[in-house]
């Protein structure tokens, strides 16, 4: 019973858009500060290295990047109402789940293989596929209607 109130509370604060993260994937978050009373939107480009799934409005993902030779990380919530904007820029051959080997490595050694991000054996971001099964009921719909 107690489950049901927790998602029903956290579908409230769920984004209706979201993009599909991967570890490997290179990303750059928009993610709003507030300093007094001024309000900015400060960029942070790094590589995926972990992604929590978590339940629904729980999950979260770290982005490292290296900057003046020291590493940093930072774990985002997905749901965040503080990121405004997450942009995949590109996408890395990897072979596990978590890349936490990355924190040992630096300079030529810290570079991945790259692969595009269309091709046909990537699963479809969760917005498209939303989108496209919309749209394919609308199509029906209309074919009915016409009938």
């Amino acid at each position: 019973m107690s489950d049901k109130i927790i998602q029903e509370f956290g579908a409230q604060y769920a984004k209706d858009e979201v993009p599909v993260i991967k570890p490997g994937y290179l990303v750059k978050i928009h993610q709003k500060i507030k300093e007094g009373n001024k309000e900015r939107i400060q960029i942070f480009q790094g590589t995926v290295i972990k992604v929590n799934p978590g339940h629904d409005v729980n999950s979260t993902f770290t982005v490292r990047k290296i900057s003046d030779g020291i590493g940093i990380e930072k774990t985002y919530p997905v749901h965040s109402p503080n990121i405004t904007q997450i942009e995949v820029l590109r996408a890395h051959k990897v072979r596990r789940a978590k890349l936490k080997y990355l924190r040992n490595l630096s300079g030529k050694s810290l570079r991945m293989k790259e692969i595009p991000l269309n091709l046909k054996f990537w699963k479809k971001p969760v917005v498209e596929a939303v989108k496209t099964a919309k749209e394919e009921k609308t199509a029906e719909k209309v074919e009915e209607a016409a009938a």
